[in-house]
């Protein structure tokens, strides 16, 4: 006879929480989809909650007085802590790399592709921009490779999910281009990137450790969900996005240093590329 499944003993529906924005709420439907069709008999509800960094939009997230770390996930750490959830879905990159006690990161799923893209009114990437072009990001890490990339660019601050950004982008006068995540443009789809802008691949902007994978952090003590996640857990991906988070934690660096890092598995081996600057204007 099969044992009875863990969460029957404790709760009918299990809830996770996530951040309101399209592009969390896609993140959250992935976790909820590996779960359910690792436990066909668990309901999974969706809880939205807003984030300190969804609640001042109006803040410049590259601005040194802007608490970085943590920004996006302490609303959910706190519903966890409170038991109004039992799991929530990041963005790896966005988690600290030091979870607030009481937490753990429970399960790492696959990894989406972490390269970097540039979305542009031009062709040929960053090398078909024009001279003194505009390209909008939120991300130190990012003005930092753009200006190691190419000089004469202009970054400039943009706040807002990746179809506002789009929108800015289309809409603004002079700003010629903007950067963004691969995985999240993949996750909201092709429909996203409006007609007449192109998208190509930068390599040589390294990402945010973590990029492009999902944390599914959960209480630490929360033995039941803790055994579900174990189904949706990637251990390949885990290894490299630890690698790189603790990179970020042996130079001290929280989820908004301008350090990029990206570990691979080759031949059954841990390699990993990394490149970091000085937190400079």
């Amino acid at each position: 006879m099969a044992p009875k499944p863990l969460w029957r003993n404790a709760v009918s529906t299990l809830l996770l929480g996530t951040r309101g924005s399209d592009l969390a709420r896609a993140q959250a439907h992935i976790v909820s989809g590996l779960l359910a069709r690792a436990h066909p008999d668990l309901e999974i509800e969706l809880r939205i909650l807003s984030s300190e960094g969804d609640e001042r939009s109006d803040r410049d997230l590259t601005d040194p007085g802007t608490p970085g770390k943590g920004l996006f996930t302490k609303w959910l750490d706190e519903a966890l802590l409170r038991n109004e959830i039992r799991l929530a879905v990041h963005s790896l990159k966005d988690l600290p790399v030091d979870l607030i006690c009481g937490l753990a990161l429970g399960a790492i799923p696959e990894r989406a592709n972490p390269s970097e893209v540039l979305v542009s009114k031009h062709p040929g990437g960053l090398a078909g921009l024009p001279p003194r072009a505009r390209v909008a990001t939120s991300s130190v890490r990012r003005v930092r490779f753009l200006r190691h990339i190419r000089p004469d660019l202009v970054p400039v601050s943009i706040r807002g999910n990746i179809p506002t950004r789009l929108e800015k982008l289309c809409g603004m006068d002079g700003l010629d281009g903007l950067i963004l995540a691969k995985a999240g443009l993949d996750r909201l789809g092709p429909q996203t990137v409006p007609e007449g802008l192109t998208v190509t691949v930068e390599p040589e902007i390294l990402p945010a450790p973590g990029q492009g994978a999902l944390g599914v952090v959960c209480r630490a003590d929360d033995a039941e969900v803790l055994h579900l996640l174990t189904a949706i857990h990637h251990e390949n991906t885990a290894r490299c996005v630890h690698a790189e988070r603790d990179l970020l934690r042996t130079l001290g660096g929280g989820c908004a240093a301008p350090l990029g890092a990206l570990a691979e598995i080759r031949n059954g081996q841990l390699a990993l590329r990394s490149m970091g600057f000085e937190d400079l204007p």
